[in-house]
This record gives structure tokens, C-alpha cells and sequence, in this order.
């Protein structure tokens, strides 16, 4: 390799480490933006000798460890940008993934949630209170429909007296 691709691997690699760090929600340290620069340049290093994975697309590593995506009850943490998310599955689609390839991507448990589990519990709290709501609507109505309509009195005499 020449010092001219050596060196326009490294202005690519700084200029992609830049534009991440200008993106006002990266939080990193000086580690991570060693790390960070080191695993563009590698990856433009296997992309300019076509070791790339499959079709140009190559594997990324997760933004998080899948344990620590886990820690709060009330959201989860996206392994592919690091953010907060109490659903993932839109988020996974805004990046054209299903769960089941999100899962095989970043090499998760077939059981590995979806959902927060706070976020899941009140979703399921909410639908058994309808559910019990409308039973007793539901039971309400039939009790209504089978009661015998109460007799009126037709005489007017026994009413004014």
C-alpha cells in the first residue's frame, strides 16, 4: 500500500471519528475515540481489500454490552446507537431489522426482551383493566336485558289516594 492510500484511509477515518463526535448526543472519553477511530480504520482497511462482510455490509460492534442494555427496568438500550428506547421493534424497522435479525446481528438470546419490562408490565395492567371493564359492561348489559320489566300501575285511583 502507498503512503497516499495510507494517508487518505487515515483522513477518512479522522473525518468519520469527527462527524461522530460533533453529533451533540455522543458522550465519549478520550478512549472511546481512540477505540472508535482505530475500529473505522480497520473497517476501512477490510473494505478497501474486500473483506468487508457480505455484500458491504459489515458486522458492527454493539454501542453497549447486551447486559448493560438491560440494567433499567424502564427502557432498553439500543445496541446499535446506544440510546434509550422503552419498545425497540420501530426502532429496529427505521433500521431495517426484524428482532429475529437484530438478535442473530448482535449475537442475543432468542429470548432477549423487546420491550422494557416496566413498559410491558403497564401496557399489560392497562389491558386487563379493559378487559375486566368491558366484562362488566359486557355482564351489565346481559343483566339488564334478562331482568323483567317492573310492572306500572295503570289505575289512577290507587295513586291519588
Amino acid at each position: 500500500m502507498s503512503d497516499f492510500q495510507l494517508e487518505k484511509k487515515i483522513d477518512l477515518a479522522s473525518e468519520l471519528a469527527v462527524a461522530w463526535l460533533a453529533n451533540p448526543n455522543t458522550r465519549a472519553d478520550h478512549a472511546d475515540v481512540a477505540a472508535f477511530l482505530k475500529a473505522v480504520h480497520e473497517m476501512i482497511d477490510q473494505l478497501s481489500q474486500g473483506i468487508g462482510g457480505g455484500g458491504g455490509r459489515a458486522e458492527v460492534p454493539p454501542y453497549v454490552d447486551p447486559a448493560e442494555s438491560l440494567a433499567s427496568k424502564d427502557h432498553i438500550i439500543s445496541l446499535i446507537d446506544g440510546k434509550p428506547y422503552k419498545a425497540l421493534r420501530r426502532h429496529l424497522a427505521r433500521h431495517g431489522l426484524s428482532p429475529d435479525d437484530y438478535r442473530r446481528k448482535f449475537g442475543l438470546t432468542p429470548d432477549y426482551p423487546m420491550v422494557a419490562e416496566n413498559y410491558s408490565r403497564e401496557r399489560r395492567e392497562l389491558a386487563n383493566k379493559t378487559w375486566i371493564d368491558r366484562k362488566v359492561d359486557q355482564d351489565t348489559r346481559r343483566a339488564a336485558e334478562n331482568a323483567k320489566p317492573a310492572k306500572i300501575s295503570r289505575s289512577r285511583g290507587a295513586a291519588a289516594r
